[in-house]
């Protein structure tokens, strides 16, 4: 038996007690977005997540294969008449038993859907302001660029966030460079210049940030960079804005006391729609 709440009840009764992602936060997730039965760049999704287990030392089983990963999430979608736009997350941990040291490296998966009021990409521009989270750092490693369950840096910064009137936290890694936010990548403009941190400053490698670097690269206005970020060089910047799948861009109105401007955010986010439809 174990107690829960106060109550006894039966190891059998809760999957949570053998479950090694919550246990050990053994565990790696995909969040894709949904729009028309489709999931929106479906190849970077399925291709991170075989990286990553394949990084954790998982056992891929024959079958899970990007047609499998696909159906999958796609059929839940429909029959919770979700499929026009939706979010999904698919989160596959290793299969009970072990404590640290796994019986097994053999996999279970668990999806879940909700759906979205919009299909495409908007330009957040109400106020949003973030400010840095010092208490704890991101460690430069390739762990930090996978989507594992340990994400307790980030709830903890945003819980920070929220107790002192922020919308967003930046977070820093130990040479004390800014890495990204809470929940999505980072990108600051300066100028004609595009900067975000490279992936070896520990920010997770972004299925999104990865799309805005090549629509970056095609325009000839402007220049792409991956380079560490400082919070000195926040205080140069024209433009910053955070990135991830599911609500695509939000731009930073103000940074302490500093505020931008929204202008290329929304070039980018135009982009983007643009490269949705084409698909």
């Amino acid at each position: 038996m174990v107690n829960f709440n106060g109550t006894l009840l039966r190891e059998n009764d809760s999957d949570l007690i053998t479950n090694r992602g919550f246990l050990f936060g053994d565990a790696v997730f995909e969040t894709v977005k949904i729009v028309d039965g489709k999931i929106l760049f479906l190849e970077d999704h399925y291709f991170r997540l075989m990286a990553s287990m394949r990084i954790l030392r998982m056992e891929i089983p024959m079958d899970f294969t990007m047609e499998f990963f696909e159906e999958q999430i796609v059929t839940l979608a429909i029959a919770k008449n979700e499929s026009d736009s939706a979010r999904a997350r698919i989160s596959v941990f290793r299969k009970p038993g072990g404590l640290y040291n796994p019986l097994t490296n053999n996999v279970s998966y668990l999806i879940t859907t909700e759906k979205l009021n919009l299909k495409t990409y908007q330009n957040f521009i109400a106020a949003y302001e973030v400010d840095l989270f010092k208490d704890f750092y991101v460690a430069k490693n390739l762990l930090s660029t996978l989507k594992t369950n340990n994400k307790i840096l980030n709830v903890t910064a945003s819980i920070f966030a929220s107790e002192n009137g922020l919308q967003n936290c930046l977070l820093i890694n130990e040479s004390k460079n800014v890495v990204e936010a809470t929940n999505g990548n980072l990108f600051m403009l300066i100028g004609k210049k595009l900067i975000t941190p490279p992936l070896s400053e520990g920010c997770l490698n972004g299925i999104l940030r990865k799309q805005i670097i090549k629509i970056v690269q095609k325009m000839t206005d402007f220049d792409f960079e991956e380079s560490p970020i400082s919070p000195f060089d926040l205080q140069k910047a024209d433009e910053i804005f955070v990135t991830n799948v599911i609500s695509g861009v939000q731009s930073i109105t103000k940074y302490r006391k500093k505020e931008f401007t929204t202008i290329f955010s929304a070039i980018i986010v135009t982009k983007l729609n643009e490269l949705i439809t084409a698909n």
